[in-house]
């Protein structure tokens, strides 16, 4: 008989990894606690209060598809919220939004403590119970155990956390909160390869002694916007807080060359490897040399409140070269500085030990998500988190584990790039990673997985049904476009004339106009009487248009992922000795062995693997008859 444990899951952590592999793992059912160093903190945002963006915007429309929490968190009350890249292909737009500091934690925090099956305890995780194949629980700071059957760690930058601005050094997490110490340690010790990383965050400033006539206004927009596909009150134009767009300035340039060496990112005291897409300025500075000015963005860390983030300004360097810069700046010029940018270093696993399933190889029942994984930000965490809350539910109870493709999901993208290829930086999602970015929109993300999400438990029965009838109305919409001609052709002359296309006489289908550029399904609705019962809100529209005009492209694709998944479907033996396997390069037979991958694809991905080393293991495996 089964051994009782205090927990199923452990889960060490609360920023937004352990948020969502908390959740997921109490509403699939299992008794989970979640350790963090201060509650107060679960669901923080240390530094930018920002969520979405280029390509992770998509990724919290994944969460919520699948049934995570940060969409739905992200849309109670935004600051500012607009959609990116509108002048672009759809493969590449995506939200972004700007959260209150203090609300959007609040609120992740109230989500959390109504959950069923769910107990936060304040403590520190300094040790992990185990023998030479598995883990059994944690070790507290103050000697204590508590069992379970598995525990996902999400420790962010904490674990043996430093920071960092000029020559003064000091452990610490963000926000002044205390590091992380004993675990990283304890890793090691269990043979696990630690690596050191490091980010930055740039000054807070007082928003009454800034001067914001100088900037750009920059707006949100007034558009129905949301993250989760089951919100359904959106915050207007009217109630939202505007950001500011101002650029360095020659003055900035000379102030931070002038004092290069006082930087901790020039002077040898930072070992930890940066992110490259999110330099500190000064680093912008030397590798962009002949570049005259930067984007720096002014954007509101509270609703209520004088703290404003400098997005673009990270560094290192001592607080009193932090007040000449920033003094240099247009408008900030008699700013009062909130406080001071620091670089944090951090220790992390190196992310090729992990599995698909965000596993540790070398333990059953250990799971990583988040910055632990080598990633940067919330999303980023927050879909590791939920996939490794999902993986570790399923595992302890016995079921088959769930992995998404890479033309699935970008969440699907992020982890096969970190299993299968590995990273010495924080790794940061970005549209240009994914082959199938055009199946990977902003607006399908609930067609590609809400079914999955459903499935595994996390998505009501309700929300299922409503999705159906959504792509239910869609199709019947687009079959009557298909069939139907335009009944009103003095409307629809106009409507060519608008757009500068010669009238015509002859009948033209709702579809053959629909799927030209420039035209819109709400004006040919209109023109349309056998659409009057259909009712598509903005979101089914967005759908809709985007599945219509680029069918083709979207086709092409899809007849690439095909070819992908048949490839996929080419699972590996296990146990395969791959250091003797005959004809293999050297480099191969490591790299194979020390990975280890699922199926053939994913043996294509990998980095010193080329096309010769899958064709002679292909051929190796069907002659010894084991494929």
């Amino acid at each position: 008989m089964e051994k009782e444990t205090d927990y199923d899951l452990i889960v060490v952590g609360g920023g937004h990894a352990g948020v969502e592999a908390s959740s997921a793992g109490a509403r699939l059912g299992l008794r989970v606690l979640l350790c963090t160093l201060n509650k107060r903190m679960i669901g923080n945002m240390p530094c930018n209060p920002h969520i979405g963006g280029s390509a992770k915007g998509v990724v919290v429309r994944e969460i919520d598809a699948l049934g995570g929490i940060m969409g739905i968190a992200a849309d109670h009350h935004p600051l500012q919220i607009k959609m990116l890249n509108t002048g672009k292909g759809p493969g590449v737009q995506c939200l972004r939004s700007q959260q209150d500091k203090a609300g959007y934690p609040a609120f992740v925090q109230s989500m959390l403590e109504a959950t069923p099956n769910l107990d936060i305890k304040e403590c520190e995780v300094v040790d992990l119970l185990h023998d030479e194949k598995a883990i059994h629980g944690v070790v507290l700071s103050d000697g204590s155990t508590i069992s379970c059957k598995a525990v996902v760690i999400t420790t962010g930058t904490y674990m043996n956390g430093r920071i960092i601005s000029g020559r003064d050094i000091h452990d610490g997490g963000p926000d002044g909160e205390k590091a992380s110490l004993g675990l990283s340690e304890s890793l090691a010790r269990m043979g696990i390869d630690i690596f050191r990383l490091k980010t930055g965050t740039p000054p807070r400033l007082k928003a009454s002694t800034i001067d914001f006539s100088k900037g750009e206004i920059q707006l949100g927009s007034d558009d129905k916007l949301a993250f989760s596909y089951s919100t359904t009150k959106f915050t207007p134009l009217s109630k939202q807080l505007p950001c500011y767009l101002i650029y360095t300035t020659p003055l900035t340039h000379k102030i931070i060359k002038d004092h290069i060496s006082d930087s901790a990112i020039f002077d040898g005291t930072i070992k930890g490897v940066g992110p490259r897409y999110c330099p500190a300025i000064e680093s912008k500075i030397v590798r962009f040399a002949d570049k005259p000015r930067h984007q720096l963005f002014l954007e509101p860390e509270y609703e209520h409140g004088e703290s404003i983030y400098l997005q673009g300004f990270s560094s290192g360097m001592p607080h009193e070269v932090q007040d000449q810069m920033v003094h240099s700046l247009p408008g900030l010029e008699h700013c009062e500085i909130l406080k001071y940018a620091y670089q944090i270093e951090y220790d992390a696993i190196r992310p090729l030990q992990f599995d698909a399933t965000l596993r540790v190889k070398s333990y059953e029942g250990l799971y990583g998500a988040g910055q632990i994984c080598g990633t940067s930000g919330y999303e980023e965490a927050a879909g590791l988190g939920l996939m490794a809350g999902i993986n570790a539910a399923r595992w302890i109870k016995g079921e088959a584990p769930f992995i998404l493709k890479r033309n699935e999901s970008y969440i699907g993208v992020m982890i096969d790039d970190l299993v299968t290829k590995g990273t010495d930086e924080p790794y940061r999602l970005l549209s240009s990673r994914a082959e199938y970015r055009l199946l990977l929109r902003h607006d399908n993300a609930d067609l590609r997985l809400t079914e999955y999400g459903h499935m595994l438990g996390l998505i009501s029965d309700e929300r299922y049904a409503a999705f159906k009838k959504k792509y239910q109305d869609i199709d019947a919409v687009i079959d009557i476009l298909k069939n139907t001609i335009i009944a009103d052709k003095a409307a629809l002359n106009e409507y060519f004339k608008e757009l500068g296309v010669e009238p015509s006489d002859r009948g033209f289908r709702g579809l053959e106009i629909l799927k030209r550029p420039h035209f819109e399904y709400r004006r040919i609705r209109k023109m349309m009487p056998e659409l009057a019962s259909y009712d598509l809100d903005d979101e089914s529209i967005l759908a809709l248009e985007t599945k219509v005009k680029y069918e083709g492209y979207i086709q092409k694709e899809e007849l690439e992922a095909e070819r992908l998944n048949r490839e996929e479907a080419i699972v590996l033996p296990e146990g395969l000795d791959y250091l003797h396997m005959d004809g293999l390069r050297l480099e191969a037979r490591q790299k194979l062995d020390s990975i280890r991958p699922r199926t053939i694809a994913q043996a294509s991905r990998i980095s010193g693997v080329n096309p010769a080393d899958v064709s002679l293991l292909l051929l190796t495996l069907r002659k010894e008859k084991l494929l």
